[in-house]
């Protein structure tokens, strides 16, 4: 006989069993929730009829959700502004403009990773493509390796922080609860402020290295700047006004309320064909970058469904064994409040983030945190949203889940299995050793710490742009009516001389 208490904590072990045996993740989801779902019934924690819950999950939440839809078309917008050149032209553009400043290179490096950020979606086609065009440049000036590798994979990762990060529709598909939800608007808004501080935290640390150590970014040689006056600056902006547009098509429908994010995906597919097509000429084979984009978008589209798939059949058997509540009672109970909280679940997917990927921890660990996350955190915002309960649960479900995208970052950063180092390794020369590129890489994941620290101090960074409701209104009602009146038993019909009560509304004070 296995106590009720125990099921929970099995599954997350038999999960890691399976996984370790080499299961491909979805599939030992799915194997896990079989394999635990036949313990629970024969143990009477629940019925056969419970597991009915399975299929219409999969079609009512998954199969039948709109808002996923927009992962397909932002995954094909990435793959095709990949291969246009776009990012080629940008980076040699500001290469030349911040040329003649120590460190100009990693100025660049980070505002085009930022600006590519806000129209791709992907942190392979980023880091990838700025590796192979900066780090040679880069080694050819003499900049240090490890600074060099380094900037280029923590510009290429911020592309899961900035809008229109998968990572952001994905988790507002998932922190879904009863008192509130956060919606894709509302978590691009909440995301701006941590990247533009992360940016500047990038600049920030660059700017002191070029003054410490000096030798390590040095002045671009004046032979290879070429480009001067309007001609550098119309450079510029033919890199910048298309993407600026492409940034409005995507993010300005979205936060204007025009286009829900599935048809600003839609719109931003369109607007990267268009973008390809006008830039034909410096494109070899435009109709076989376009089959790749589909082939890659096919990749990724069913990987993302199958762990999906999986995830649900795991949280159903998880919930039927009272999973929600061991989860509760394991966080609510910490030591220092929604502080402990929010210091120890980011602790725990920090470490998560070694072994699995952040579609996996968004899938498997946010559903259940969601619950504990509105009930620690929306006191915290009361106040800031008007003292409107529904709003602060949905304020607080934005804040928690930029929270964790600004940690989950690491997740590509970190060793062993940082995947932007894995991309970085790919396509870096052969002179590049491996020791520099994850030595490189351990200053920006404490930066990309520091901006965990600095949004879980500071919730207004997220929130400030989120649409504040009105107070909170109580009724009271006013009887217009002489005294007499008023005392006398109300008729049991209606009667056209009985007196009329209106009814007005008050702010709570």
């Amino acid at each position: 006989m296995i106590p009720l208490e125990w099921m929970p904590p099995l599954m997350f072990a038999g999960l890691i069993v399976f996984m370790l045996i080499g299961f491909p993740v979805a599939f030992s989801l799915m194997a896990a929730a079989l394999f635990f779902s036949v313990i629970a019934i024969s143990e009477g924690f629940f019925g056969m009829p419970f597991l009915q819950a399975i299929p219409q999950r999969i079609f009512g939440s998954v199969l039948a959700n709109d808002l996923l839809l927009a992962i397909p078309f932002f995954t094909f917008m990435g793959a095709i502004l990949e291969r246009c050149g776009l990012a080629e032209e940008m980076l040699d553009s500001m290469g030349q403009l911040f040329g003649r400043v120590r460190g100009g290179l990693g100025y660049s490096v980070i505002i085009v990773g930022f600006i590519l950020g806000a129209i791709t979606g992907t942190v392979a086609a980023q880091v990838i493509a700025m590796a192979m065009i900066a780090l040679p440049v880069m080694m050819r000036y003499g900049y240090n390796m490890r600074y060099a590798t380094g900037v280029l994979a923590a510009s290429g990762t911020i592309t899961q922080l900035v809008p229109p990060s998968l990572v952001l529709i994905v988790l507002a598909d998932q922190l879904k609860t009863q008192s509130g939800s956060a919606d894709v608007g509302s978590m691009y808004l909440g995301a701006w402020g941590p990247s533009l501080l992360q940016i500047a935290l990038f600049a920030l640390y660059t700017f002191f290295l070029s003054r410490i150590r000096p030798d390590y970014l040095p002045v671009a040689p004046e032979s290879d700047l070429t480009l001067k006056g309007w001609v550098l600056w119309k450079k510029c902006l033919l890199g910048i006004i298309p993407s600026a547009v492409l940034i409005f098509l995507v993010l300005g429908t979205i936060m204007t309320g025009i286009a829900t994010p599935t048809e600003s995906g839609a719109m931003g597919a369109m607007g990267a064909l268009l973008l390809a097509w006008l830039r034909r000429a410096s494109i070899s084979n435009l109709r076989g970058l376009i089959q790749e984009a589909y082939q890659n978008t096919m990749r990724i589209t069913a990987m993302v469904v199958f762990i999906l798939i999986g995830s649900t059949c795991f949280s159903v058997v998880f919930q039927g064994v009272d999973g929600g509540q061991w989860v509760e009672a394991l966080f609510a109970d910490l030591p220092g409040g929604w502080v402990g909280f929010l210091i120890i679940v980011n602790l725990f997917v920090f470490f998560l983030a070694f072994f699995l990927d952040f579609f996996e921890i968004a899938f498997i660990i946010v559903p259940m945190l969601a619950p504990v996350a509105v009930k620690l955190l929306s006191p915290v915002l009361l106040d800031s949203m008007n003292g409107n309960p529904q709003a602060a649960a949905s304020a607080a479900l934005v804040w928690f889940g930029v929270m964790l995208c600004v940690n989950m970052q690491t997740s590509f950063m970190h060793p062993p299995f940082g995947f932007a180092l894995f991309y970085l390794r790919g396509v870096a020369p052969k002179e590049v050793k491996s020791s520099d590129i994850y030595w490189g890489a351990l200053p920006w994941v404490g930066l990309q710490l520091i901006m965990v620290a600095v949004v879980i101090a500071f919730p207004a960074l997220v929130t400030t742009l989120l649409e504040k409701p009105a107070a909170v209104i109580q009724s009271q009602d006013f009887n217009f009516t002489n005294d007499d009146e008023s005392k006398s038993e109300s008729p049991s019909k209606v009667d056209e001389d009985a007196p009329v009560t209106f009814q007005l509304d008050k702010p709570v004070k």
